[in-house]
């Protein structure tokens, strides 16, 4: 198998065809939930629906974002919020905050910003490998999650674990030649890219909406602390 030619394709036309099919999949979701619309206010609100939002974010984002508010859904299923927090702010370092990733940006956004070292980078990818493993073991073997498992959620795993472990496999020159790394995690995130709009991965997106409208319901009802 000629290497050179498939890492050639992927990171050229799969992977254009990849991320137009990403970009146009996002906005058609995206365009379905906005014009959905937003109920009207029949009440007059009780409080700040801007602060409500603020708060939302702060919760949800800053404050303890690997812990529940129910301390009893937490001590039910720890694996799910810890490793789950864990999994989701790894996945931010590696894409964001990795010079390799940043100047795979910069050559489609124009600009680039500052990265941390890559140790730390490197540590954190090792901590999101981790982490996807205790989910799927969790997801196996917790009574409610393997009754919610179907095929998509298994698709979804492994199709983000495989550019995590190539990645990271690449990095350290381990076990195949860099070129052939190169090439499956290139391929690997051109699936992935294609994959995101058709599944609930695509909550990344969703996330910041839902975060919005739970702002400004519990703002103006005044009911959050």
């Amino acid at each position: 198998m000629d290497w050179n030619a498939t890492l050639e394709f992927a990171r050229g036309p799969f992977f254009n065809f990849a991320l137009i099919f990403f970009i146009a999949g996002m906005l058609y979701r995206i365009a379905n939930v906005v014009f959905l619309g937003w109920n009207k206010d029949f009440a007059k609100p009780r409080a700040s629906k801007g602060n409500g939002v603020v708060k939302s974010y702060l919760r949800g984002g800053l404050i303890l974002p690997f812990f529940p508010r129910e301390k009893k859904a937490f001590v039910n299923n720890p694996i799910t919020f810890l490793a789950g927090g864990l999994f989701h702010l790894s996945l931010f370092v590696i894409i964001f905050l990795g010079a390799a990733h940043m100047l795979a940006w910069k050559s489609l956004l124009g600009f680039g910003w500052w990265t941390l070292p890559l140790p730390i980078v490197d540590f954190m990818a090792a901590v999101g490998i981790i982490s996807m493993v205790a989910l799927i073991i969790n997801r196996f073997n917790h009574p409610v999650l393997k009754r919610l498992s179907g095929p998509a959620e298994f698709v979804n795993w492994l199709l983000v674990f495989l550019p995590m472990l190539t990645g990271y496999m690449m990095t350290h020159h381990m076990f195949f030649e860099y070129k052939v790394l190169f090439s499956l995690h290139m391929l690997s995130i051109d699936v992935l890219l294609i994959w995101l709009p058709l599944s609930r991965i695509s909550h990344f997106v969703f996330y910041f909406f839902s975060r919005t409208i739970h702002g400004v319901e519990w703002g103006k009802r005044g009911a959050m602390p």
